[in-house]
């Protein structure tokens, strides 16, 4: 696992830090955790990884099986529609209120920045940046009509399909297809055009369901 210290309480920085590399799948689904090897690569006592791991367990991310420890959860398909449902209906009217609204221009500027980035990152075979500005853009658009808590509320909900978007964008699928709905949804906004950001914010959701089976199928070991 790559981590780096932040200024935040050593229990924060332990969450974190396992948190990141289970949504970057560099602690992949079903593989062992220890606290013992935690505590020692951390260079932290056993008590923040123990409280980490206690987290991670409420968040979904980590499955304590008596007499064999813990493991990192497998990727639940049915969890993975239940979160792409809430964010829908979230998105939809976050989506809604940016078309009606007067956004400051920063945001809009920001936006096609991170534009112009993914292009960059997909030209690039940039897979972990454009991981990375996908979220990004949903944020931004979030924040532009102050509905930042709600995304962090969809955020927490969504850890099973944020690992299944970075597996998709690790096999490049519908890499295209995604900047390319991004700039539409943009578009939509600038113009806004409330219709058409509902029926594009319904596609662009519905993405991962095509690549389900394909991914099940290349990693049948990932998934419940």
């Amino acid at each position: 696992m790559k981590m780096k210290k932040y200024k935040v309480s050593t229990r924060d920085f332990v969450y974190d830090s396992l948190r990141e590399s289970i949504m970057q799948l560099e602690l992949p689904p079903g593989s062992a955790i220890s606290e013992k090897e935690i505590s020692e690569e951390l260079e932290v006592s056993r008590t923040p990884v123990r409280e980490a791991f206690l987290r991670l367990t409420e968040d979904e991310l980590l499955t304590v099986l008596p007499q064999r420890g813990s493991f990192v959860a497998l990727i639940d398909l049915d969890h993975v529609e239940e979160a792409r449902f809430l964010r829908e209906q979230a998105e939809l009217g976050i989506f809604k209120l940016a078309c009606q609204s007067e956004i400051d221009g920063i945001y809009i500027k920001n936006l096609e920045k991170n534009l112009n980035d993914q292009r960059w990152a997909r030209d690039n075979n940039d897979e972990e940046t454009l991981f990375m500005l996908d979220k990004q853009f949903h944020e931004l658009v979030a924040q532009s009509v102050d509905k930042s808590r709600v995304w962090k509320m969809i955020q927490k909900m969504d850890v099973h399909s944020s690992r299944l978007r970075k597996l998709s964008l690790t096999m490049k699928l519908n890499w295209r297809i995604l900047v390319e709905q991004h700039e539409d949804l943009l578009e939509a906004v600038k113009n806004k055009d409330a219709e058409s950001s509902d029926s594009l914010v319904r596609k662009h959701l519905s993405l991962l369901k095509y690549d389900q089976k394909q991914l099940k199928k290349e990693y049948p070991e990932y998934f419940i």
